[in-house]
């Protein structure tokens, strides 16, 4: 009986739905975080009565056909971009981005990843890096005699030293854009790798078309609504529970066929 594969692929299918919400859930105070939704197809189906078929000499065609569905699988699990709440942090090197646009970070290998979470501390040099101490791009480092930073919309990083009365322009933050974000690969940790679905980085300075300001002292809050979660949470549950109800009924009707006498 194929209903017991066809709830079986439903159940997993709702277990992927589930375990999608709950790491929205987990993240929903991730600084920068972007929810996801898990996308389905239904699978192949099995033609019993093709539709379109001549059904006698006449040339008469069968209008609709007998088709049985397979079941369901995963599509995609898809990131969804849109922005996050502002909260002011008073830290001066906490910048968060208004609008489109990734900071870029250079891994210990050699590699660029891109983040939307700028909680950003100077290291021992007084290089410019994130929690985890992997150098934001372009490197900036900041002077150890400055007694303020401040960061414009632009990305201008300007420090006063000790003893100057005129600000310092050390440097320019810049922004990545993509032509695909959602097409971007998550290794955790806030990164994010370019793939050959995102197309490559366009980068350029916060302010231009096509790219966000930055916030000084505010951080980026994840895009996650609990109370829509928790929605689609009791939604997969109650489709999961509709699939095992399923199972259950076939093997009540191949219990049914094997008591025959």
């Amino acid at each position: 009986m194929r209903s017991l594969s066809i709830g079986a692929t439903g159940m997993l299918a709702q277990q992927l739905n589930v375990e999608t919400i709950s790491n929205n859930i987990a993240n929903m105070t991730t600084t920068g975080f972007k929810r996801q939704r898990a996308e389905f197809q239904d699978l192949l189906y099995q033609n019993q009565r093709r539709v379109g078929s001549t059904s006698s000499d006449a040339g008469t065609v069968v209008p609709s056909g007998v088709q049985i569905g397979a079941g369901v699988k995963t599509a995609a699990v898809y990131r969804i971009n849109e922005q996050g709440n502002i909260n002011p942090t008073g830290n001066s090197l906490d910048v968060a981005i208004n609008g489109e646009g990734f900071f870029q970070v250079l891994l210990p290998n050699g590699e660029t990843a891109y983040t939307r979470a700028g909680s950003f501390e100077p290291n021992a040099e007084g290089t410019i890096v994130t929690a985890d101490g992997y150098q934001v791009q372009p490197g900036l480092t900041i002077p150890q005699n400055a007694v303020d930073i401040t960061i414009n919309p632009n990305g201008e990083v300007l420090v006063k030293l000790d003893g100057q009365t005129e600000p310092q322009n050390i440097g320019q933050l810049q922004l990545a854009v993509f032509p695909n974000a959602a097409g971007l690969e998550a290794i955790g940790d806030n990164l994010l790798l370019e793939t050959p679905a995102s197309g490559a980085a366009v980068t350029g300075n916060p302010g231009q078309p096509g790219f966000g300001r930055v916030i000084q002292e505010a951080l980026e809050t994840s895009n996650v609504n609990i109370v829509s979660e928790i929605t689609n949470l009791i939604t997969a549950q109650r489709a999961y529970e509709m699939n095992s109800r399923v199972i259950s009924t076939t093997d009540q009707m191949m219990q049914s066929v094997t008591q025959l006498r």
